[in-house]
């Protein structure tokens, strides 16, 4: 969980046991032997009768606080993907129908998978060799890929070579060659990773200058910030967004998700 979410959910519990903490209050007064309706009242206490009242009960049930930041948890979560699922949807056709985007996988698959990301970024690396892992032994998940080369010159080149690789009919091949280089991802290590997987140079530098190239990338640098992805991986399985990295378990989670129509 990163820090600005630690502190929204801080923030967000600190307001609920501001309330609780009134309504507790005014419960204590009413319930405790207060001996007259003024006495009573949560007003006519002073604020440091009112705080020891409090927080007496507050340490007595230290439970509620957890039971603050639980509830308002999956508050969050429930708002976050209701706004996912409806951004997904309004941007299907650029998802997951692009037919300039390279796809792999079982292309009749049920759920499909998508994935923003960059040859020169290391969480993207980590996570290839299982995103691989998970479409082997799942047969029935179409992959959707979408250069997102937001690192530098050397990561454009690389995006480009790939889309061009796509037109020899070897994208999958040539992308997972990529993800698994030692070094960075930069003009002679990506024309060298070519050759030697035998393609085409020649074919491959004329394909990369071809228009398409350029508006399949700028058009996937509009559809990241449509769907609030503004660094490398992200993910769109189903309904739900993923902004970063995930394990193995995540994935197949969310792909049975999918499935079920979750």
């Amino acid at each position: 969980m990163n820090v600005n979410l630690n502190r929204a959910i801080l923030l967000g519990a600190i307001q609920r046991v501001a309330l609780m903490a009134f309504l507790v209050g005014s419960f204590l007064v009413v319930n405790m032997g207060a001996s007259t309706a003024a006495e009573s009242s949560p007003a006519s206490m002073t604020k440091a009768e009112f705080e020891s009242r409090v927080r007496d009960y507050l340490l007595a049930n230290p439970e509620i606080i957890l039971e603050s930041l639980q509830a308002l948890e999956a508050r969050r979560m429930a708002e976050e993907q209701g706004e996912a699922a409806q951004m997904i949807a309004s941007n299907a056709d650029a998802l997951l129908r692009n037919p300039d985007s390279p796809v792999s996988g079982n292309l009749a698959g049920d759920v499909t998978m998508v994935e923003f990301f960059d040859y020169n970024c290391p969480y993207c690396r980590s996570v290839a060799q299982t995103l691989d892992r998970v479409m082997e032994s799942d047969g029935s998940i179409r992959m959707v890929f979408k250069e997102f080369p937001i690192l530098g010159s050397n990561s454009i080149f690389a995006a480009k070579a790939a889309l061009a690789a796509n037109a020899q009919g070897r994208y999958a091949e040539f992308h997972l060659r990529l993800m698994s280089l030692k070094g960075h991802a930069d003009e002679a290590s990506v024309l060298a990773a070519a050759s030697e997987m035998g393609l085409d140079l020649a074919k491959l530098k004329s394909d990369m200058n071809d228009p398409r190239v350029d508006a399949e990338i700028r058009r996937n640098e509009t559809l990241a910030r449509s769907l609030r992805i503004n660094g490398t991986p992200g993910f769109v399985i189903g309904k739900e967004i993923i902004r970063g990295a995930a394990d193995q378990d995540t994935i197949r989670t969310l792909v049975q998700r999918a499935r079920d129509g979750r």
